[in-house]
């Protein structure tokens, strides 16, 4: 969990403060100016009403610049980010044709295959020629290919479980799933910063929602203890079905879940254990296998193991792994299986072919080099961050790496200068995160040099003194430069 400092809490409340003032004093004398104008709504209530628009309009237009960015080309260790200009302070922004080179520390590609690959990308232009760029149908109609079969299959070797089951949205994945799995007189038991999907997912299932500390096993314990000695709401009956749900990585904090521990509370108490490794499945691991490969667990021991291509694989979709009869009911059950377009069979083929690399199919040794430059690139670049002073979430071999920035007027300065020295970057703001916990997010890929890196790092750095985001001392430079001279060596 965080733990902001105080004056940092006091001058970040005090910032909303003057935006919050502002906003209303302006919205008064907007609505003194146009009493007299006709209510062109015609009877209709506001469609867009509440804090949520007043924040939307007052706040985060004025800083959307920072959000959204188009790109020109595929999202590598480099790619084109196309300008913008406004007229009207941000109201709107409109595109020029103009591009800027930018170092991509924003991206998901953990393991570089977003871009072209010597054996992905021809095995993807030939699955076009053949089938298509979509199936134009459900799975349960007549969207299965041979691709996709393939790709269940693979998925399920990949990750160690008798079956797996694919879609092609990764956030629909959590959210559609849950609902299917359980539901009135079931029991959630939920990690406090789960991925909105899972939230969503969770709320849909009818079922009741319990939340227990992020990352926190003995807490999770004293849920479930008193859950289950309490029974369902009012009758007080046994709960027909317990479900805890974690993530591998958590998106938002870097953080690896404990997973050894949260097992040894689930197998004690008879729950269900969800694992969602959209950000780990590819990026940890000795093979690229995620946490349960990286902290020693039986995927046995996981009962429904989620996760996503857009990360490692560059691709788009989702997998629900699992035990034979499970994957068959969801067959059977999942409105995403019966109702929504099946995977684009070259999104298939994409991953299909980096799993091949990944497990060194492909002939070469180049997936397990990916897969340890992703670890040694995300170790270097964090340890590098926290010994300049700034205040990083997350764990070692994470590529999630959040630097808070906390107050307001931070999030634009930060974005807008990194832009300006071509380097790319993720500001995180509210609703994504609690109001005081603004921050940039940096991904790190495999496809990073060295060189990358380091520019990366003495950009932000420079940055991180003229916006003052460096909470902590920083090491003397001297031992920095020793350091980083071993290492490089």
């Amino acid at each position: 969990m965080v733990t902001i400092p105080y004056l940092t809490a006091i001058t970040t409340y005090f910032s909303y403060g003057i935006y919050f003032s502002l906003g209303q004093l302006r919205d008064l004398f907007r609505k003194i100016i146009d009493w007299r104008k006709p209510d062109d709504l015609q009877g209709y209530a506001p469609i867009c009403l509440g804090l949520e628009d007043f924040y939307v309009r007052r706040l985060y237009l004025r800083i959307q610049d920072c959000f959204g960015r188009p790109i020109a080309g595929a999202p590598d260790a480099w790619f084109d980010v196309v300008e913008r200009y406004t007229t009207d302070n941000f109201k709107t922004i409109k595109r020029t044709s103009k591009t800027t080179r930018c170092l991509n520390l924003g991206s998901y590609n953990y393991l570089g295959f977003a871009a072209s690959d010597e054996y992905c990308t021809p095995r993807v232009i030939d699955s076009l020629k053949r089938f298509s760029a979509s199936t134009c149908s459900a799975r349960a109609a007549g969207g299965t290919t041979r691709l996709h079969t393939e790709l269940e299959e693979s998925v399920a070797k990949f990750v160690g479980k008798p079956a797996a089951i694919v879609f092609g949205m990764g956030y629909v994945t959590n959210s559609a799933i849950l609902p299917v799995l359980i539901g009135k007189g079931g029991l959630i038991i939920s990690d406090s910063l789960n991925h909105n999907s899972i939230v969503n997912g969770a709320r849909g299932s009818g079922a009741t929602i319990r939340v227990f500390l992020h990352n926190t096993p003995s807490h999770l314990e004293e849920v479930l203890r008193e859950q289950i000695a309490e029974g369902q709401p009012r009758t007080h009956r046994p709960w027909k079905k317990i479900i805890v749900v974690v993530e591998g990585i958590y998106s938002m904090e870097g953080d690896i879940c404990k997973l050894p521990e949260i097992i040894a509370v689930c197998k004690k108490y008879k729950a269900f254990a969800y694992l969602d490794e959209a950000h780990s499945i590819g990026a940890v691991g000795k093979t690229g296998r995620g946490v349960c490969e990286l902290l020693g667990v039986d995927t046995a021991d996981v009962d429904i193991m989620m996760g996503t291509f857009t990360k490692s694989f560059g691709s788009c979709g989702g997998y629900i792994a699992g035990s034979k009869e499970l994957i068959q009911y969801l067959k059977y059950t999942c409105p995403t299986h019966l109702y929504a377009t099946a995977v684009s069979p070259p999104c298939a083929q994409q991953i299909i072919s980096a799993i091949k690399v990944i497990l060194g199919e492909d002939g070469s040794s180049r997936g397990a080099q990916k897969v340890a430059r992703i670890r040694e690139n995300s170790n270097f670049f964090r340890s590098e961050l926290q010994k300049m002073g700034f205040e990083v979430l997350g764990d070692y071999d994470s590529p999630v790496m959040p630097i808070m920035l906390y107050n307001p007027a931070k999030i634009p300065a930060f974005s807008r200068e990194c832009l300006k020295q071509n380097v790319a970057v993720v500001t995180v703001a509210f609703p994504a995160t609690p109001l005081l916990l603004a921050r940039a997010r940096i991904c790190i890929s495999a496809s990073h040099t060295k060189e990358d890196l380091i520019k990366g790092l003495e950009v932000i750095s420079d940055i991180g003194d003229l916006v003052g985001i460096k909470y902590f001392q920083a090491e003397p430079k001297k031992r920095q430069q020793e350091e980083g001279r071993v290492k490089l060596n």
